[in-house]
């Protein structure tokens, strides 16, 4: 049986303190897809723990965790974040694993991910990319020319793959400066280092299915990211869907039993693209401050929003959720009143979907709903029913709205400021 994580706005909406939480239940975390473009924060005693390619389950000593074929790994980065883990004391052998056929995203690829990024900015086009070199690695893979965590281990072969990978950039690119001889003896020492990490996932996932274990799915980014689904082309690289689950990890649909949506009280999102309900000025530079929305992996201020429920109802039904993760609500209890999105207009009538022309929706109009505030500190309540009836009927409105119940309420940044209805 499996369980999906996922964030359901243009983020990964705090979803890493819920994994970390629900992990203590699961025996194996999985992550199905990205790179280390996707930052999450867990906060515990109040001491931050920041990943961005290991899975939040890490805490939980009793599950192994897996990074999963569909992931993209920049090993500089891992090993980076594994000594992290070993200063902090958090036991990780015999219980992290690599999948063999993932793809490696090497500094190549980070160079041409800056590269393409300027290329675009002359035209204001810029995606906003995190410059982690994952829309290049992935763009690798998709062509056949990308080189994989099992390539390592037959080094011949992964020299001769390389150097073509490299010619094939500079003649994108031109001639620009990079020491491919220092980069293959870094790899060959990178790749007795990351043997003892290194499984056939597929296989190790689907014996865990078949020997009764209980696995918990980690997304990235989110739905209104996704490849496909999302405001394209200001998107993420891979399929951050539930699909991407089936195909990042080699794990059949039907062994996915719970889809679990994590949404933010409001609506941020990194870097450029369409955001209907944004707010400009103070009102968004408070809620800003007050949310601490700034990039885990990038420390680029986050952009800032009213609550979208018509983006919500287009993921739900996307990744038809069991369940929604109400995160930061604690951050509203400040104002007086609160907006929530419920529908676009265009053209004086009711958008039925989320567009999927960036032209339609930068002339729809959002139709909002105004809410009373709370005006009172959520962060040392501890029970749905403690809460004030403004937070509650904002929550239930929300829930009326989007057709899917919110089972648990962040109040805080800490581990135990987690509500459950």
């Amino acid at each position: 049986m499996a369980s999906i994580i996922i964030g359901s706005q243009w983020g990964d909406e705090g979803k890493g303190k819920l994994v970390d939480i629900l992990s203590q239940e699961y025996d194996v975390v999985a992550r199905c897809q990205g790179g280390a473009n996707a930052g999450h924060t867990i906060v515990v005693g109040g001491k931050k723990i920041a990943l961005h390619l290991i899975p939040s389950g890490i805490l939980n000593e009793r599950a192994t965790c897996v990074l999963g074929n569909g992931m993209v790994i920049h090993l500089p980065t891992f090993f980076k974040e594994v000594q992290g883990l070993k200063e902090k004391g958090i036991k990780y052998e015999n219980r992290l694993f690599i999948s063999d056929r993932a793809h490696l995203v090497f500094d190549l690829h980070q160079m041409v991910d800056a590269m393409k990024e300027t290329e675009l900015s002359g035209s204001n086009d810029s995606i906003g990319t995190t410059k982690k070199g994952i829309g290049p690695c992935y763009s690798s893979k998709a062509s056949r020319g990308g080189l994989r965590v099992c390539d390592l281990f037959f080094f011949e072969q992964f020299k001769k793959a390389f150097i073509r990978l490299v010619e094939n950039k500079h003649k994108r690119f031109g001639n620009f400066e990079y020491d491919v001889e220092a980069e293959l003896k870094r790899y060959q020492e990178y790749a007795e280092l990351i043997r003892p990490f290194v499984i056939d996932s597929v296989n190790y996932l689907n014996e865990a299915f078949q020997q009764g274990k209980k696995v918990l799915i980690e997304g990235a980014q989110s739905t209104m990211l996704d490849l496909d689904f999302g405001t394209y082309p200001y998107v993420t690289s891979s399929a951050s869907s539930v699909g991407g689950a089936c195909t990042g990890l080699g794990v059949a649909p039907n062994k996915i039993k719970t889809q679990i949506g994590v949404v933010k009280a409001y609506t941020t999102r990194v870097g450029a693209g369409p955001f209907p309900t944004e707010l400009f000025g103070q009102e968004g530079e408070d809620l800003r401050k007050e949310g601490g929305e700034y990039g885990t992996t990038t420390g680029r201020p986050r952009r800032i929003g009213w609550l979208d429920v018509v983006v919500l109802r287009y993921t739900s039904m996307i990744n038809d959720f069991t369940y929604l993760n109400l995160t930061k609500l604690d951050v509203l209890s400040k104002l007086d009143e609160i907006k929530i999105g419920v529908n676009y207009k265009y053209n004086n009538e009711i958008v039925k979907s989320f567009p999927s022309s960036l032209e339609i929706l930068a002339q729809c109009e959002v139709v909002y709903e105004t809410l009373p505030g709370w005006k009172c500190d959520l962060s040392k309540i501890t029970s749905y029913e403690a809460l004030p009836d403004a937070a509650k009927n904002y929550i239930t409105r929300i829930e009326s709205l989007v057709g899917v119940p919110i089972k648990w309420i962040g109040v805080g940044q800490d581990r135990a400021s987690m509500i459950t209805k």
